[in-house]
């Protein structure tokens, strides 16, 4: 029996105003548009939300505003609750079970070169704090350094700990650590290659261009669990097609410029990330003119 929690997540972003405050209404429709993906549900407060340039009040208004959202939708809504501090991870996680999420994930704690001791002693408390199950994140892109395998089978084996969100290219870790924990959950988390850990054995995927090309990645998962190859292997490729050109502009900003050339106004990325660029608009516009690409992209209402 599958877990309940597995399946396509958009890793949600943030919507911010012109002045790069965080907005409530136009949240709200970046969620309306993303929840309309048909995706399994929206994993809320991670890096692509730019969580960690956000503040813990915003991110806790931000749960509240996508909770508001997902009300009368069967979608299932995991927070991010990831903070530097242990203190605003567990705040953050209370409030999430109070609202209703279905689960929890976190960033490990990444401000200081800390022990494998202490972030098996974060995830150890943090998963104490709630009964949501919690998804451990392995991302050295964003942590700088990969946890080593035997500490994160440590952390898979505390009590609450319900799997990983492994978005790193170490494959072969991947498979030992699906091989050596087969209960636990398995989310792969790099949307240019969820056919790869999909062969492998990933239960779903996370990732910030699901926003814009959820469908997309719900026709690829399907290919995959109904064995057809080819039309897995075409999907992708259509993914990194626009994955390339972002990771050309910046992922976040680009992501931003393709939700406003779909319909869909969240601002910039917050300072000092890249802000608002014509000529990424034009851009990003000409890529999503392509009828590979076109196809996937909804209208916005």
């Amino acid at each position: 029996m599958r877990n309940p929690l597995a399946g396509m997540y958009a890793a949600l972003m943030t919507a911010f105003n012109d002045e790069g405050e965080y907005d409530v209404d136009r949240q709200k429709a970046l969620n309306a548009y993303v929840l309309r993906q048909g995706l399994q549900g929206l994993y809320v407060g991670g890096s692509s939300g730019e969580s960690g340039l956000l503040s813990t009040e915003e991110l806790l208004e931000q749960q509240v505003n996508v909770a508001e959202s997902a009300q009368g939708t069967d979608a299932t809504l995991i927070a991010h609750v990831g903070a530097p501090s242990l203190r605003d991870s567990i705040k953050l996680a209370k409030q999430a079970q109070r609202l209703g999420y279905h689960g929890l994930s976190a960033l490990p704690p990444h401000a200081y070169p800390f022990s494998d001791g202490e972030l098996i002693a974060y995830y150890r408390d943090l998963a104490a704090a709630t009964d949501l199950p919690l998804i451990v994140y392995e991302v050295p892109v964003r942590t700088g350094r990969p946890i080593p395998l035997e500490t994160l089978e440590t952390i898979l084996d505390l009590p609450n700990v319900a799997g990983i969100k492994f978005t790193s290219t170490d494959l072969f870790k991947f498979s030992l650590l699906r091989r050596h924990r087969p209960s636990h959950l398995y989310f792969f988390g790099f949307d240019e290659i969820y056919l790869a850990g999909a062969a492998l054995g990933a239960d779903g995927g996370i990732g910030t261009t699901y926003n814009i090309l959820g469908q997309l990645y719900g026709a690829l998962d399907k290919a995959v669990r109904l064995g057809d190859l080819p039309r897995a292997q075409n999907l992708q490729r259509v993914s990194q097609t626009f994955v390339e050109t972002l990771a050309e502009v910046g992922v976040l900003p680009g992501m931003k410029s393709a939700l406003r050339v779909a319909g869909i106004e969240c601002g910039s990325t917050r300072l000092p990330m890249a802000s608002r660029d014509s000529a990424m608009d034009q851009r990003i516009a000409a890529l999503m003119e392509q009828p590979d690409i076109a196809q996937w992209i909804l209208p916005a209402p």
